[in-house]
């Protein structure tokens, strides 16, 4: 079937074994019922696999609803679809040699209200290296931050280890956003594979109560010339 559309992939694969936060503890991935002891259940020529992985919510690419920085705030199971699927989706590419942090001087002149605004780095090309860890990574500042809430933005991602920067335990950036309960989508990959507009974007997790961050598959729906 052909469609006037193609389908962009940007998050990561989740594997077994594999780090996405220095600290944290990889998923493991293993099977609850194998293929071969669900012969023993099934008759003659049926067989199934169900899976089971235990991992922390921060694994892969993933998105983060305000319960993740404020007990009050909404979890997984609360927010709007409308903030996370169907999103106008706006690219902004950081200039090579640019500062570590993101200044709001490189929004100039974009309209981000109700849009999905993506960040595109390029540090997803160290993801899976110890350099994707070393304290080197772009990130939003705190100006940045407030002006994307004050100026409406729907949700904010960057294909980086951390929206903030993680030099210390402040997180400026998390706290402003999540506070104006805008989602954060972490560790998105393949941005140079989106325009910088005129495509919508999708970022859903599993609708889970009392849970502020899960992972998503994150992809651009754009159309075909």
């Amino acid at each position: 079937m052909k469609h006037d559309f193609e389908l962009i992939d940007v998050s990561h694969t989740v594997e077994d074994g594999m780090i996405t936060y220095k600290g944290l503890p990889s998923p493991s991935i293993t099977d609850h019922l194998s293929r071969a002891d669900s012969r023993k259940i099934y008759t003659a020529g049926t067989e199934f696999q169900i899976g089971r992985i235990e991992m922390v919510a921060n694994t892969g690419t993933y998105l983060d609803s305000p319960f993740h920085r404020y007990e009050d705030g909404a979890d997984l199971s609360q927010l709007s679809l409308g903030s996370l699927a169907n999103v106008e989706g706006l690219v902004v590419r950081r200039p090579v040699g640019a500062e570590r942090g993101i200044s709001m001087t490189e929004l100039a002149g974009l309209d981000v209200s109700g849009k999905a605004v993506l960040f595109h780095t390029g540090w997803d090309l160290h993801w899976r290296t110890e350099k994707y860890f070393d304290g080197a990574h772009p990130f939003l500042t705190a100006e940045t931050a407030e002006y994307l809430a004050g100026a409406g933005a729907a949700l904010v991602g960057i294909d980086s280890y951390n929206i903030d920067d993680t030099k210390d335990g402040n997180r400026p950036v998390h706290s402003i956003l999540l506070r104006r309960g805008i989602p954060i989508v972490e560790h998105l990959c393949r941005l140079s594979e989106l325009p910088e507009k005129d495509f919508k974007f999708f970022a859903v997790p599993v609708k889970v109560k009392r849970f502020g961050t899960f992972p998503v598959r994150a992809f651009g729906v754009v159309p075909k010339a």
